[in-house]
């Protein structure tokens, strides 16, 4: 096997909401693979941040301030990224939100907001890039999807609501495009040790694990919280050539949790 189908070398990467967490981690992973990197975020301040932190890692990102939901931005910052870049080969849909509220209690703008970001977003930002990606003969759109996109939980119907979609719509786009050698696949993360999920994890006054922590560590065969650099090597080969005939694939990265039923009590 020719290991530089692995190579990125000479391909333009755009994951949004890149600045920190799984976002940075896959495009530091892209940019070890030789990929020259473009992220966008909300506001400046969340691009400097990330701009900063590419920086210490030697890794010459482009950042843009670019709200994902807004069709008429996505598309002017596609063709800024065209004209100072170049073409996109590889799109990773990464910025998403989540609102842990139960939903009886949920209002229907707070749904709306959660499906705007997590599936309108997606699609909004994949229908920008496919047509160039069509006119170049190639293209990678990687949708960074849950284990929500296969199972429910309390408090998390929007997010639940909006990954299922986002299955729906990888496997649609890969139906739709996969003629023009674009690749459509997603990856479903699990529980991922970030800061975000730090308080989860923290040790109680008595010693003892934090209660959604035992939770997890229980309902995983690995035994553990995954990390963003667990992400990295699924991600690169889903945006290499390696992967050219994998197509509207959701890859669960999550320590086998949808594969177990969980320990007899």
């Amino acid at each position: 096997m020719d290991m530089n189908a692995f190579s990125l070398k000479g391909k333009i990467a755009w994951i949004t909401g890149a600045s920190y967490g799984i976002g940075f981690a896959i495009a530091e992973a892209y940019a070890a693979a030789g990929a020259t990197i473009v992220f966008n975020d909300i506001n400046q301040e969340l691009v400097d941040k990330g701009l900063k932190s590419y920086a210490e890692k030697g890794i010459d990102a482009k950042g843009y301030v670019c709200d994902v939901t807004n069709e008429e931005a996505v598309q002017a910052l596609v063709k800024q990224i065209e004209q100072e870049v170049g073409v996109i080969d590889i799109l990773v849909n990464n910025a998403g939100i989540i609102r842990r509220i139960p939903m009886i209690e949920m209002s229907a703008a707070e749904f709306r907001k959660v499906i705007d970001v997590d599936l309108n977003a997606p699609f909004i930002v994949a229908k920008a890039v496919i047509p160039s990606m069509i006119a170049k003969g190639h293209g990678k759109i990687i949708n960074i999807c849950s284990m929500m996109s296969e199972l429910g939980r309390e408090t998390v119907s929007a997010y639940a609501a909006a990954k299922g979609g986002l299955k729906m719509l990888t496997r649609n786009i890969c139906s739709e495009y996969g003629e023009h050698n674009i690749q459509c696949n997603g990856i479903g993360p699990g529980y991922i040790a970030t800061p975000q999920t730090a308080p989860l994890r923290e040790k109680q006054p008595d010693g003892s694990r934090h209660p959604f922590d035992q939770f997890i560590i229980a309902k995983t065969p690995a035994a553990r919280w995954g990390t963003p650099e667990d992400l990295q090597g699924p991600a690169v080969f889903l945006a290499s050539d390696a992967s050219n005939f994998v197509n509207g694939h959701i890859l669960y990265v999550d320590g086998g949790i949808l594969a177990y039923i969980g320990k007899q009590p």
